[in-house]
């Protein structure tokens, strides 16, 4: 664990990562021999080259990047059986939900291979290999080149690289900047597009505790769902199609039921999305301060439209489950985050560090000409962006305009090669076909009046805390016609857009009329904030420009300071490992919890009266007869556990190992106690909380009668 550092000049140190810590750090699958001997130290007993391994199966052929990052998930059978979260499985189990089948309330279980559901537009990406690719990218590139030259030389080798990788063949490539763009990995995978729903608990089951208990612990969710990937009769990638055969997968895990103990070795294996560990002290103020707040009061706002009509409506509630869902979950993330970030004063941490770095680099006359403005520079960009506020202009654009903020201007944004079509006078029968099929789903999931309050609000705040030099232009419009009244704007919107319903946008696509597209309000209106932006972005672009050089000379420094050291990347949805061990948590004084949960606490926490904790009648049955089979320990029924690993958003859905390899649980979130890990590691505090593979394997068996699926996986004792 980290020691505590009494002199100035030690604090340098404290952001790196000793190599005896086992449990810092989201470390690339090909690097494994960094690690390998602290890993077998805390207990991992099999050989480096069945966990990754280009010839041959291993590990690294049974982790699944789900729809390109967003979620993880693991091969456990022969016949391509996947598992990962309920949430992250969600949206699809919401799309074949509707009120006479609502798999969100009930659940859903295949009983055979014909009845799982096909997902369209989800996908599942295998790795095929990892290559450190840095002296081919940066080869003939200086180190103080400028910007603009280097990227243009870097952008080429990088095109030939990934074409050379996937050239006469099925993959897909990308090449990866780590380290700030101080070292870049090739990652080269296989996508698979038919992708079926084989089984999922009802959500009150694998949401089980809801906004309450998320990011807390203890913890009684078990958040799986199951999926099977598809394949074409010859073994390659192919659409959907009744012909396709399950895939079969080059390794699948064994799942365990021999539990953990405190202490055991523990190692995930995932994609987590995104971390900002380099981040400087200026930047996390600003994101405190600004961004983080921003993103909180205008989730919350959009979560309390829907949710008012949620409560009323059963159908409505399936059709706006998903979006509440994402936008709780950030929304409690950036809350607990900047919470986290001023109890651990990760800013003071921080800006100590940095002045070392300045110090360090002031008494060597090499590192003062490469480095000594660095530090400087970040005051500079922050102070510039909390003084013009341009960033949180861009921000809050982000906000209406795109996921789940205002639908309608986001429908347009999607489509704003059928508003060009029109305007053109060039709309084919292909594009009027394309935008017909792919707007039935959303206006499926659509409610108008719901979208309209929420393109008031959000446009409202937007008006009331961006500076009036970076509004758009139609806010003069609504200033002028409507009084700044938004809630009658939207109305005049809603009204007068073809957009606004689908029976409106079909009946537009009979005869496209390109005065009828120019006077539309709500493609005058996304255009007119988009044009905006742009504007906007011109300044912001300059500004991360320099930012990003900024973070990439700041980490050459440290590395160049310390070259006995090896520093892991941060998080960019590639395949990482992290590894640490079972163990229990005392996050306050006189407070400890334990490292697992049992099946008693989901009894303890039930309440009939709130959605969030009912407790479905045949788990309560299964708990009355203590019909747990094999999978109980001491008469009792483990449902969640904890661990030290390192994980971040994207990890949702990985594997949790023993020192075997072999599966114990699924990942699927972390404590709200180090909910600024993304941007500072804490070892004392961080824990990754994950389902128990028992209580999985329970709820399949027992509860959903599904013996098919279990029959399918090599279950070891």
């Amino acid at each position: 664990m980290r020691i505590k550092k009494t002199i100035l000049s030690l604090l340098f140190f404290a952001i790196t990562i000793s190599n005896s810590i086992a449990d810092e750090g989201m470390w690339i699958p090909s690097n494994l021999e960094k690690i390998y001997a602290n890993m077998q130290k805390l207990g991992l007993t099999i050989p480096i080259n069945q966990m990754y391994d280009v010839n041959n199966p291993s590990i690294k052929d049974a982790i699944v990047m789900l729809d390109y990052g967003q979620c993880t998930a693991e091969i456990i059978s022969p016949e391509g059986l996947m598992l990962t979260n309920h949430h992250c499985g969600y949206g699809n189990i919401q799309f074949h939900s509707t009120v006479a089948h609502d798999y969100l309330k009930d659940g859903f279980w295949a009983y055979s291979k014909s009845e799982e559901l096909p997902c369209p537009g989800k996908t599942a990406s295998l790795l095929v290999r990892i290559e450190r690719v840095t002296d081919r990218v940066l080869q003939g590139v200086a180190f103080d080149a400028p910007d603009r030259e280097r990227n243009m030389k870097i952008n080429e080798t990088i095109t030939k690289i990934v074409n050379d990788a996937t050239q006469g063949t099925t993959y897909e490539a990308n090449v990866f900047p780590m380290l700030n763009s101080n070292e870049y990995y090739l990652y080269v995978y296989e996508t698979y597009r038919d992708i079926r729903l084989v089984g999922a608990p009802p959500s009150s089951i694998g949401k089980f505790g809801g906004d309450t208990d998320n990011w807390m612990w203890p913890r009684h969710t078990g958040d799986f769902s199951m999926f099977r990937i598809y394949t074409g009769p010859d073994g390659k990638p192919a659409e959907y199609s009744a012909n396709n055969v399950p895939l079969k997968p080059k390794f699948y895990f064994p799942v365990s039921l021999k539990g953990y103990k405190e202490n055991d070795f523990a190692m995930i294996w995932g994609f987590p999305g995104s971390t900002d560990r380099y981040l400087p002290s200026y930047g996390i103020k600003f994101k405190a301060d600004y961004t983080n707040a921003a993103s909180v009061k205008l989730k919350y706002a959009k979560m309390q439209i829907m949710k008012e009509y949620m409560d009323k409506d059963q159908g409505t509630k399936i059709k706006y489950a998903d979006k509440y869902a994402y936008l709780a979950n950030f929304w409690k993330k950036d809350l607990e985050e900047t919470k986290a970030i001023r109890k651990l004063k990760v800013v003071e941490d921080k800006y100590s560090v940095e002045q070392e770095f300045k110090i360090k680099a002031s008494q060597n006359p090499e590192w003062e000409q490469k480095y000594g403005s660095v530090i400087n520079e970040f005051e500079d960009i922050y102070k510039e962006r909390t003084d013009t506020k341009y960033t949180l202009a861009n921000f809050y654009f982000f906000e209406t305009t795109y996921l789940y903020g205002c639908e309608l201007l986001n429908f347009i944004k999607q489509y704003s090669y059928l508003v060009d079509s029109v305007k053109q006078n060039k709309v084919t029968p292909e594009v009027i076909e394309s935008v017909k099929l792919n707007s039935a789903q959303f206006f499926k999931d659509y409610d108008m009046v719901i979208d309209k309050k929420i393109f008031a609000k959000l446009l409202q705040y937007y008006y009331e805390d961006i500076p009036k030099q970076f509004h758009p232009g139609i806010f003069k419009k609504v200033e002028m016609d409507f009084k700044g009244d938004f809630s009658k704007y939207a109305d005049y919107v809603y009204e007068n857009s073809v957009f606004s319903t689908k029976e409106k946008l079909f009946g537009f696509l009979k005869n496209p009329d390109a005065n009828r597209i120019e006077q539309d309000p709500a493609v005058q209106t996304y255009f007119s904030m988009l044009e905006n932006n742009m504007k906007i972005l011109t300044k912001y672009s300059s500004s991360n420009a320099r930012l990003i050089r900024a973070k990439r000379m700041f980490l050459s420094g440290q590395r160049e300071m310390q070259q006995e050291k090896d520093f892991y990347p941060d998080a960019n949805s590639t395949m990482r490992i992290t590894y640490g061990k079972v163990i229990p948590f005392n996050p306050r004084d006189a407070v400890h919890y334990d490292y697992t949960t049992t099946l008693e606490g989901i009894m303890e926490k039930e309440d009939s009266s709130n959605d969030e904790f009912i407790v479905p009648e045949k788990l309560k049955n299964i708990y009355d007869s203590k019909d747990y089979g094999r999978y109980a320990i001491g008469g009792k029924m483990p449902v969640c556990f904890l661990t030290d690993n390192d994980i971040t958003g994207g990890n949702s859905g990985s594997p949790v190992m023993n020192g075997s390899g072999e599966l114990i649980g699924i990942a699927f979130d972390g404590n709200s106690e180090a909910m600024s890990s993304d941007l500072h590691f804490d070892p004392a505090l961080q824990r990754c909380i994950n389902v128990d593979i028992r209580y999985v394997l329970l709820i399949i068996e027992k509860y959903a009668g599904a013996s098919n699926l279990i029959s399918e996986m090599k279950i070891v004792q």
